[in-house]
């Protein structure tokens, strides 16, 4: 029987809780899960891809994940998918707005790829309100992002936003 690839991709700009809850769940209905990280030109990064990628890898280990690995990707994700022999797309969802989005493109895939999958995970309850562009937005103004991100996530975003400065008046 041959090894079922998935992938779940994203920008992972800073990886978040939900993140980790969907690739710790993801990672039980595949025999190997490729993390793709890629670049999204509509989003403005906090991180670099290199950055990313790393802060991913680390948090994989840090879950004891041993069917999980990291790859980077700039691609069309069908193309992505079909590279790495993968079968099914894992997508995470929060709310009926990302469905929209996700229910579109799962269909632009698969008229790309009919052999493709793509599986839709619920993030659990207590994280389904956590969104990268939220994390990063809390801690540039200060905000306490630790409910939203591992220790070592948030140490990294404060650095950044010690980097760039913070915002706001207060």
């Amino acid at each position: 029987m041959a090894e079922r690839i998935g992938i779940y991709p994203g920008t992972f700009d800073p990886i978040t809780l939900g993140h980790a809850d969907i690739i710790r769940r993801g990672s039980k209905l595949v025999d190997r899960l490729i993390i793709g990280v890629t670049t999204n030109p509509s989003k403005n990064p906090m991180f670099s891809t290199e950055e990313r990628f790393a802060m991913v890898e680390r948090e994989i280990a840090a879950m004891g994940l041993e069917n999980v690995e990291v790859v980077g990707f700039n691609a069309l994700l069908v193309k992505f998918a079909q590279k790495m022999g993968a079968s099914v797309l894992i997508r995470g969802l929060r709310a009926v707005a990302d469905f929209e989005y996700e229910y579109q493109m799962a269909g632009m895939n698969q008229q790309l790829d009919d052999d493709i999958e793509t599986v839709f995970l619920m993030a659990d309850v207590s994280l389904q309100p956590i969104a990268s562009r939220l994390v990063k937005e809390i801690a540039l103004f200060g905000g306490d992002i630790t409910p939203f991100v591992s220790k070592d996530v948030c140490e990294d975003v404060v650095a950044r936003v010690k980097e760039r400065g913070q915002l706001g008046d207060y």
